[in-house]
């Protein structure tokens, strides 16, 4: 394809100025032949329209080179993931193969090709987040964190893009979605830049009104501000170098989204806000004088200026889980103003900066062992088959932002644990075996319940007993994913090994009475008893909610109505409308024929109303707080729902045979005539499988105007319902309610 005519001029400029900067970071990494194949390749995939523009007009290897210099120069990846990030659009095209990219380059680029494909679906821009797709992000960053790097650079690169997304829409879903999962995982992944940039552009998007009112307020104040800097920071800087010290020091203003919270959440006005900015201190410093150095700049700096005792924070004694380093203390300034000086050495800084790729840098991969702790929770997670995808979700972006305490071990081994953490948390920290039987603890010599919060510093002895189980108002008391997927774990073996014990006595009790057990009469009795699953029938039975005997009762009561249970009469459809009961809610019964999620049955679900999906729809799932909902995928609901609950919906599809009817209400519109209603019943009445609800009929200037709620078994059925209705003398238009 002619260069001019794949990039405008501008573009042409952009295309190699960011080629240069991307080589000139990379090259240092890069293999002896990497950039002749790289450019062979990128070549022959460019001449297929490979990287075409998208709906926005957007280049899409612009977009890739863009993606790719972000993650060099803001997160520090070097060259097989940025490769693999090059070639991933290439492959899931099928333009290029895995063996091929292999054999030409190494098995390293093509597994992380791999990963990147399992998230395909989380580079597609106006997809939100399900759980389908959550469950997949998770998955390749427990495999490899660089995936999710890749992944946070894109993101980055699109929001910065965010003005030339045509829709609304579309830029409200961006924002959204780096809002609740990019920042935080940003943030727990020490890429502090990157997280705030993300948060400001987010807030950007949502409410540009206050956005642009909080920036107005910091460019009106800028010149106050510079000044009150200069004049705190002019007398550090010459005790510093007084004290022979090599450094950088400056003041920072704090993020417009870090600064609408403050004011959200302390009630205030901008004018109130004292703290908009902190002073940093970078020091160069010698590996082995790192620690040594920032605590003699601390003890200068209190020197100089009271500190506030409660306001301290030291991170360089022991380090966050995700590598940060730096030593926080407020101090009261000139004009009687507290101020937050950060102090950290070069090494410290980068590290805070860029993240985990800066730790790595310096510790190595496998010597980091906060990072290992957290993927090991990941997996832990993941390793739960039967958990519900948001308990999975909840869990990960609740440990997303929590700020952590350090509590210790009798023998003095430090445990790491999020903010909030209980006494149960730390003993299922320590092992699951010691979280199930737990009992209580002593928490600085003082006996306390395993509910008590932990704090950092507590020394916590744990205090177990051998016939102790997990519980299930554990779950409240917990606050790590950890402790919550063991006792869940725990919980749904114990119901498990009890439903099986009480069918086995149910059984026998009919066998002793000479009734024969059949299951699915059985099944249907469960579900007229109103529960949701028959583990639930069951754990009933074992816990003595229900009587055996009673239960043997009512199911011959149900096998002798269902046996004397006579045909229904035909009557007119006058009559069967005027004594027509009110649709049922439908929900999930005996027999599945439903898959949801993935691969799950026999999940408690209902039909949602606003669409009233049938058999054969293309459909998919909500999480509500009322159970799942399922919804057709033409619902006219559902582009509110992937724009604010995009995480809740997941995948679902019809399976087996329909074997129940589902309400469906047809909009006829046709000429006013007094015989249309007739035929058009008629119609209806003389399909197999097919029966006349209720139907509410108005006439004006001519027109007639009428809705057929109707029971039918399956979307193919009604398409050939439609077909006959829509050829009945005077019939204009059939439509189905409940879609777009």
């Amino acid at each position: 394809m002619d260069q001019q005519a794949f990039f405008t001029a501008e573009e042409k400029k952009e295309f190699f100025t960011t080629y240069r900067i991307l080589l000139s970071n990379l090259y240092s990494f890069l293999e002896k032949k990497d950039i002749g194949k790289m450019k062979t390749l990128m070549r022959r995939v460019i001449s297929l329209d490979c990287y075409g523009r998208d709906r926005n007009g957007i280049n899409g290897l612009l977009r890739n080179m863009d993606t790719a210099l972000i993650a060099t120069t803001e997160i520090g990846l070097k060259r097989a993931p940025v490769i693999a990030l090059l070639l991933y659009r290439p492959v899931m095209k099928g333009l290029i193969s895995l063996q091929e990219v292999e054999q030409t380059f190494d098995t390293e680029i093509t597994r992380l090709i791999e990963l990147l494909l399992k998230t395909s679906d989380l580079y597609a821009r106006n997809t939100s987040i399900n759980s389908e797709n959550f469950h997949h992000l998770l998955f390749s960053f427990a495999e490899d964190v660089r995936v999710i790097l890749l992944m946070i650079a894109d993101r980055l690169c699109l929001m910065r893009m965010g003005k030339q997304l045509v829709r609304e829409e579309d830029r409200l879903r961006l924002a959204s979605e780096a809002s609740y999962l990019y920042a935080p995982l940003a943030h727990r992944l020490g890429l502090y830049a990157i997280k705030s940039e993300l948060e400001d552009l987010s807030l950007k998007y949502i409410d540009p009104k206050q956005f642009a009112f909080i920036k107005q307020k910091l460019n009106e104040t800028k010149r106050s501000r510079d000044a009150y800097i200069e004049e705190f920071i002019s007398p550090v800087k010459q005790r510093l170098e007084e004290a022979g010290l090599t450094f950088d020091i400056k003041g920072r203003t704090k993020s417009i989204h870090s600064i609408n919270n403050k004011l959200k959440k302390q009630k205030i006005e901008f004018e109130g806000i004292y703290d908009l900015f902190a002073i940093r201190i970078v020091l160069d410093s010698l590996p082995e004088k790192e620690k040594a150095e920032c605590w003699y700049v601390y003890s200068i700096i209190t020197d100089m200026y009271q500190p506030n005792p409660n306001r301290m924070k030291d991170w360089i004694s022991i380090p966050k889980t995700n590598g940060y380093e730096s030593l926080h203390i407020t101090v009261m300034g000139p004009q009687k103003r507290w101020v937050e000086v950060q102090i950290r050495t070069r090494r410290m800084d980068e590290v805070a900066e860029k993240g985990l790729a800066a730790h790595w840098k310096y510790k190595g991969v496998k010597e980091d062992k906060g990072l290992d702790e957290f993927l090991a929770s990941v997996r832990t997670s993941l390793e739960e088959k039967d958990s519900n995808p948001m308990d999975l979700m909840k869990d990960f972006q609740m440990n997303l932002y929590k700020d952590e305490i350090y509590v210790f071990t009798p023998n003095g081994e430090l445990i790491k644990l999020p903010q909030g953490a209980t006494v149960l948390d730390f003993a299922f920290a320590i092992h699951t075996g010691l979280g199930s039987k737990c009992v209580s603890a002593k928490v600085n010599g003082k006996n306390v319940p395993i509910k008590q919060v932990l704090h950092s510093g507590d020394t916590v002895a744990v205090i177990t007993a051998p016939n102790q189980s997990p519980k299930r108002d554990w779950l409240n008391i917990v606050v790590t994913s950890k402790a919550r997927v063991r006792i869940k774990q725990a919980l749904r073996e114990e119901a498990a090994k009890n439903a099986e014990y009480a069918k086995e006595t149910l059984q026998r009790r009919f066998k002793n009475k000479k009734i024969e057990f059949d299951e699915p009469i059985l099944m249907r009795y469960i579900k007229k008893k109103g529960f949701k699953t028959v583990t639930d029938f069951y754990v009933a039975v074992a816990e003595d909610r229900l009587d055996p005997n009673v239960v043997i009762e009512e199911y011959l009561e149900l096998i002798r109505k269902e046996t004397e249970a006579h045909e229904p009469e035909v009557r007119s459809a006058g009559e069967f409308i005027a004594s027509a009961p009110a649709l049922p809610e439908e929900t999930a019964g005996g027999k599945d024929v439903l898959i949801i999620d993935r691969n799950l049955t026999g999940v408690d679900y209902s039909l949602a109303k606003c669409c009233n999906p049938i058999f054969g729809d293309e459909i998919f799932g909500f999480v509500s707080t009322q159970g799942i909902r399922i919804h057709r995928k033409d619902c006219r609901n559902r582009s509110e729902m992937e724009r604010r609950f995009g995480y809740r919906m997941i995948d679902a599809k019809w399976t087996g045979e329909a074997t129940n009817g589902y309400p469906v209400t047809l909009r006829i519109i046709g000429r006013d005539d007094i015989t249309i209603v007739t035929n058009i019943t008629s119609v209806i009445s003389k399909e197999a499988g097919v029966s006349l609800r209720s139907l509410n009929i108005d006439s004006v200037d001519g027109i007639f105007q009428g809705n057929f709620t109707i029971m039918i078994n399956s979307s193919s059925a009604l398409t050939t319902l439609s077909k006959k209705i829509q050829s009945v003398k005077g019939v204009k238009s059939v439509a189905r309610l409940g879609g777009s």
